[in-house]
């Protein structure tokens, strides 16, 4: 064979490679509203630097005449690209290859760039799209599986972790993104469920369809699964690439810088105004954490889920910053069992991965009620007291109204190791409001009158941040306008906090 007949050879297997499942299973694909593999990789990196692995890797199974079609590849497509000029790894599943169905050997080619990445310490990014395992090679197939979430594990809190589900994605195959860091929804395209509908209705004799069980609209909402829902494929990807310009490549690293072209010390009058006299009227936090980052820049993750707290990453003097907030506007801003798991997971993120804290604070306390104790509010709630007091990045917290009970205490509070905390004059840091307090205090033995006065007593007594600020427990009480300012210096002032904690295996957090 001479060398013109070897290079067409070449070119010829590679372009067999590149067709996956073929011509017609494609446009099958394209006419589903659904893109290929390698389409989805070039939209997600930046144009011209996927450079692939394996890819003319083929599975060794022979079992159900399985071993008369090889298809180089084997369903999914891994390799290595950039985003946003930064080193990525990246796998997607290639559905025109027996249903994008987990083989041995690209279980393989999976954990290999997984490997890769934590050695070269950059983000993986999962592009999911599977029929789960290969059923024709059974337990080398689960092994395949095993093998991608042990080094999940491994990876995690070392790399970024990102998964897309652009596509079905059952039984086994949940259990990566599960793992990951982040997992990024369609609307009405993709679907994740550890039984499908129709093992459901076997089994439980319950009639619900793909979408009610595990669509974008459930993991976003219901279930808490998913962190960010896009309403098509390209939008998806586009919000993966805006999530990975806030976070670093790795956890030794700190997360990109930007030029700040919104100014460090700008004053907003109309914070002053935003925060109500009224203790009992709601108001929407977001409008100061809006007023108070950069250009109003806010990625927010999980807004459809848990909306009594508020959870993202935003940037403060072009620096990337992790803000939890609750929302007086939804449930009073209380904190109950999912969002104390919401924000904790995000808490141990950012700590993980060197990015500092803004807590924002107006929380009446815990949701009382039946639901929440059998539920196990004590445990979840003790969630976010473990991340907050375990993070060693720079904390800050910002009291802007309610400050009440144990929820005071959780929400990086002085006590468990905020750096530095501020309060508004509008803050009220007391073990309950005042009605609440007359009332066990003197047990309803006052006329109407007496109480009032009572009430009005212990209000202005507690309902201040000036016995905190006394104690210490506040550094400073701040106007509201020089909110910004106060915390971009706070920042800059922690940008070189040293903390460790205790040597230790690892702790063992209420889960």
């Amino acid at each position: 064979m001479d060398l013109k007949a070897k290079f067409t050879q070449f070119e010829q297997i590679n372009l067999e490679a590149e067709l996956g499942g073929g011509v017609e299973k494609i446009e099958k694909l394209h006419h589903a509203g659904r893109k290929t593999a390698r389409e989805r990789i070039n939209q997600l990196l930046d144009r011209g630097t996927f450079n692939e692995i394996d890819k003319l890797v083929t599975h060794r199974a022979t079992d159900f005449g399985i071993d008369k079609t090889k298809i180089p590849g084997d369903g999914v497509v891994t390799g290595y690209g950039k985003i946003h000029g930064r080193l990525v790894y990246v796998f997607a599943q290639d559905f025109t290859v027996f249903g994008g169905t987990l083989s041995r050997s690209n279980a393989d080619k999976i954990v290999k760039i997984q490997e890769m990445a934590v050695k070269m310490g950059a983000p993986v990014i999962g592009l999911n799209d599977s029929g789960g395992a290969r059923i024709q090679e059974g337990v080398q197939s689960l092994a395949g599986y095993a093998d991608i979430f042990f080094q999940n594990v491994l990876s995690s809190g070392v790399v970024p972790q990102i998964s897309a589900i652009l596509g079905p994605c059952a039984g086994g195959a949940v259990y990566s993104p599960a793992l990951t860091d982040f997992i990024f929804m369609v609307d009405k395209s993709s679907h994740m469920f550890v039984t499908g509908p129709e093992v459901i209705k076997t089994v439980t004799h319950e009639d619900v369809t793909k979408e009610e069980l595990g669509g974008a609209v459930t993991h976003s909402t219901k279930s808490g699964v998913a962190h960010f829902t896009g309403a098509n494929e390209e939008q998806t990807l586009m919000m993966v690439r805006e999530l990975l310009s806030f976070i670093p490549s790795n956890n030794m690293e700190d997360a990109p810088a930007q030029v700040c072209t919104d100014p460090v010390n700008r004053i907003d009058t109309s914070l002053n105004e935003v925060v109500p006299v009224d203790p009992n009227k709601p108001y929407d936090m977001k409008e100061i954490i809006h007023r108070i980052i950069d250009d109003e820049h806010f990625l927010e993750v999980q807004e459809q889920y848990a909306k009594n707290i508020i959870i993202g990453f935003a940037r403060m003097g072009g620096k990337s910053v992790g803000i939890v907030a609750n929302q007086p506007a939804h449930l009073a801003g209380v904190l109950d069992i999912n969002s104390s798991i919401k924000a904790a997971r995000f808490v141990r993120f950012c700590d993980a991965f060197n990015i500092p804290l803004v807590t924002l604070v107006d929380v009446p306390g815990f949701l009382p009620g039946t639901n929440q104790e059998f539920g196990g509010i004590i445990k979840h709630g003790a969630k976010l007291l473990y991340a907050f007091a375990e993070a060693t990045v720079p904390k800050i917290t910002l009291i802007t109204r309610k400050a009440y009970g144990g929820a005071y205490d959780v929400m990086s509070s002085k006590h468990i190791g905020a750096d530095v905390n501020y309060a508004f004059p509008t803050a009220e840091i007391a073990v309950m409001g005042p009605e609440g307090a007359i009332n066990i205090l003197h047990r309803n033995k006052l006329s109407d009158e007496e109480k009032a006065q009572a009430v009005q007593d212990y209000r202005d007594a507690f309902a201040n941040p000036y016995k905190a600020a006394s104690l210490g427990y506040v550094d400073e009480i701040i106007l509201p306008q020089n909110s910004r300012a106060k915390i971009i210096q706070a920042l800059e002032m922690t940008q070189n906090k040293r903390k460790s904690n205790l040597p230790r295996k690892h702790g063992n957090i209420p889960l």
